[in-house]
């Protein structure tokens, strides 16, 4: 019999050792990825807010690698077409057939309410990324927010629009959720401080037609439109009211940023020039953090980044620290806890998810479009800072 040698007993021993620390429960952990299961608007009238999400979820990824506390962060990308049924079926899914750890995405409010009760039954905490309407994180404690809320936009915009002497104004929002919001909260802070609204219009969100509803603008002849569509029809928008000619009318045109959103900013031309919107981000916003960001954006996806985008980038950011905070374990409700009370700089500036609401403070900025360099930019010239949603005081 040949006796092995030294080097052979070490290398053995060491083998052995290694198997004894890794046991099969051990390498299954190990092995076992951590999966996010993002739902998205990627076909239907708002692909492209899906498409601006993905896109920022799978930067921060990029960035900052994809393994957090020793597991593997797998993104499963499913399409909801942006309507509701699709999203509660998709979520299903994810939740039973794939075992995802956390849900993220929701491209509109219908969208984020219908997994409300699935997301509380199974303890499965849900980022929601791009929805805005205020009551969102009350349908379920197991919802945390990354985007903002219509409240804060609509108060900030009436703020402003109060300080600058306008005293009467219209209202034209999307008549759903974030709409209905939308006008409450402006009109509410606007008659406030003085001002009167002069009518209130409610545009269907699918397929719209806004030529009727700007020649009643045109009658009413306020001082400033203000305006909130879902992100994509501000284009829309933009034409028809320079077809009806109130362009030529001496109308503002102020709103919730979405309206001048930066992914179409370029598209609207120079009728956009002169709009004031609030918002909580803009690509033109002056920090080393948001211009690295916009500039590995455009660089990865061809496209300025928008709110959607960086609401997408920094829920990633909101997951994966809950990860490194569980030290990998993850667990629906210890994944919320570690959600909760995050404070970080996001390229849109300082913001915290707020340990009692799960919702989203950071400041809001007043932006003015301007061209420089030859494009179409929301240049911010004043701010709220750290807002907390205006639907949640009292």
């Amino acid at each position: 019999m040949t006796h092995p040698t030294r080097r052979q007993t070490l290398a053995l021993a060491a083998a052995a050792a290694a198997a004894t620390a890794l046991s099969p429960s051990a390498l299954a952990q190990q092995a076992a990825p951590f999966k996010v299961g993002l739902i998205l608007p990627l076909t239907g009238p708002f692909t492209a807010t899906g498409r601006q999400m993905e896109a920022g979820a799978r930067l921060y990824l990029a960035q900052h690698g994809g393994t957090v506390a020793g597991r593997r962060v797998e993104l499963i990308v499913k399409d909801d077409g942006g309507v509701a049924d699709n999203t509660r079926r998709v979520a299903q899914e994810l939740i039973t057939g794939d075992k995802v750890d956390v849900l993220a995405g929701f491209g509109l409010t219908p969208l984020a309410l219908s997994v409300s009760q699935l997301i509380t039954q199974a303890k499965v905490p849900a980022v929601v990324m791009s929805a805005a309407t205020s009551s969102i994180v009350n349908a379920s404690p197991y919802f945390v927010r990354t985007s903002l809320t219509l409240p804060q936009s609509a108060t900030a915009m009436a703020e402003w629009a109060s300080k600058n002497k306008i005293k009467r104004a219209v209202t034209l929002v999307s008549d759903y959720g974030p709409g209905l919001d939308a006008e409450k909260y402006f009109k509410n802070r606007f008659l406030l401080n003085g001002g009167e609204v002069l009518a209130e219009l409610r545009v269907p969100v699918r397929n719209p037609d806004f030529s009727p509803f700007l020649q009643r603008v045109r009658d009413a002849n306020p001082e400033a439109l203000f305006v909130f569509v879902p992100a994509g029809q501000g284009v829309a928008v933009m034409k028809q009211f320079a077809e009806r000619g109130l362009d030529k009318t001496g109308i503002k045109l102020i709103g919730d940023g979405s309206f001048t959103d930066d992914d179409i900013l370029n598209d609207m031309g120079d009728v956009a020039l002169g709009a004031v919107t609030a918002f909580n981000y803009s690509a033109a916003h002056e920090s080393a953090l948001n211009k690295r960001f916009v500039s590995e954006f455009i660089k990865a996806h061809k496209v300025r980044p928008a709110f959607m985008g960086v609401g997408a980038y920094d829920g990633m950011r909101v997951i994966t620290k809950a990860l490194e905070a569980t030290k990998g374990k993850g667990g629906g409700d210890a994944l919320l806890e570690g959600m909760k009370g995050q404070v970080f700089e996001s390229p849109r500036g300082m913001m915290t998810i707020d340990a009692q609401t799960r919702d989203v403070v950071q400041d809001i900025y007043i932006r003015r479009v301007e061209r420089r360099n030859g494009e179409l930019w929301n240049i911010e010239i004043d701010s709220s800072k750290q807002m907390k949603d205006p639907g949640k005081q009292g």
